[in-house]
C-alpha cells in the first residue's frame, strides 16, 4: 500500500502548490481587453496636442478654402470666356473678309460702269450750238493718244455738223463690266443713238450702237484709252 502511487487527476494541495512555483505561474498578470488595446495604440498626450496643432496650421479653415476655389473657378471661366470670343472674332474676321472684298469690287465695277456710260453719253450727243465746246467736255473722259484722236476727229466734223445742223442725241440702254484687273477694265456700252437734220426734214435717224471701251484707272478717276464699235445696225424707218 506504501507503494501505490497516485492517480493523475488526483494532485494535492501541496502538488499543486509546487507545481505553481517551479512554472511560475504566480508572475503572470491578468491583462484586459481594453488595457491591451491600449498599450498597442497609445500615445503620449503631449504628441496628440503636437500634431492636431500642426494639421490645423498647415489645414485652411473651410471657408476659406472655398472661396479660393470659388475664385479659382471663376477665373478659369473668364479666361474660357476671352478664348472662346478671341476664337469667334478670329472666325468672325475670316468669314466676314470675302465678303468685304466681294463688295469693294462690286462697288468698283459699278463706278466704272458708271463713268463708262457717261463718256459714250458725252462724246455723242451734241448740238449744232455746242458743238465747238464737245472736244473739251469729252477730255475729261479720255486719255492719251485716244484723246488726241478724238478731238482730231471733231475738228474735222464741227464745220460740216454745225452747216448742217444735226444733232446727235445717244441715250445708253445698258454698260456691262467685261473684265476688271486692278487698274485696268473693259467695259461694254448698249446705246441707243438717234440724229436730226433740218436737210432730212427733222426726221430721226435711229441707230443701235455698241461699244467695248478699254479704261484706265489713273489718280482715282476711271479715263477711257482706246474704243472700238461692237455693233452698229441702222433702224431708221423708211417710206
Amino acid at each position: 500500500m506504501e507503494d501505490q502511487q497516485p492517480a493523475p487527476g488526483d494532485l494535492t494541495a501541496e502538488d499543486s502548490a509546487r507545481d505553481e512555483n517551479e512554472y511560475g505561474a504566480t508572475d503572470l498578470v491578468e491583462v484586459t481587453d481594453g488595457e491591451a488595446d491600449g498599450d498597442a495604440t497609445e500615445q503620449p498626450a503631449g504628441d496628440d496636442t503636437e500634431v492636431g496643432e500642426e494639421q490645423a496650421a498647415e489645414s485652411p479653415a473651410p471657408g476659406l478654402a472655398r472661396k479660393k476655389w470659388l475664385a479659382g473657378r471663376r477665373l478659369a471661366i473668364a479666361v474660357v470666356v476671352a478664348l472662346l470670343f478671341v476664337g469667334s472674332a478670329a472666325f468672325a474676321g475670316a468669314a466676314v473678309q470675302p465678303y468685304l472684298t466681294d463688295r469693294a469690287t462690286a462697288a468698283t465695277k459699278l463706278k466704272v460702269a458708271r463713268t463708262a456710260a457717261s463718256a459714250i453719253t458725252t462724246l455723242w450727243t451734241y448740238t449744232p450750238e455746242n458743238m465747238d465746246t464737245l472736244a473739251d467736255r469729252a477730255s475729261a473722259y479720255l486719255s492719251g493718244d485716244f484723246e488726241a484722236q478724238y478731238r482730231k476727229f471733231v475738228d474735222a466734223i464741227v464745220a460740216p455738223n454745225k452747216q448742217a445742223k444735226i444733232s446727235n442725241s445717244t441715250e445708253v440702254t445698258g454698260a456691262a463690266v467685261e473684265s476688271l484687273d486692278d487698274s485696268n477694265a473693259v467695259v461694254i456700252v448698249y446705246t441707243n443713238t438717234s440724229s436730226t437734220s433740218p436737210l432730212t426734214k427733222n426726221v430721226p435717224a435711229l441707230k443701235y450702237l455698241s461699244y467695248r471701251l478699254f479704261m484706265k484707272r489713273a489718280n482715282n478717276r476711271w479715263l477711257v484709252t482706246r474704243m472700238t464699235t461692237i455693233t452698229s445696225l441702222d433702224l431708221t424707218p423708211h417710206v
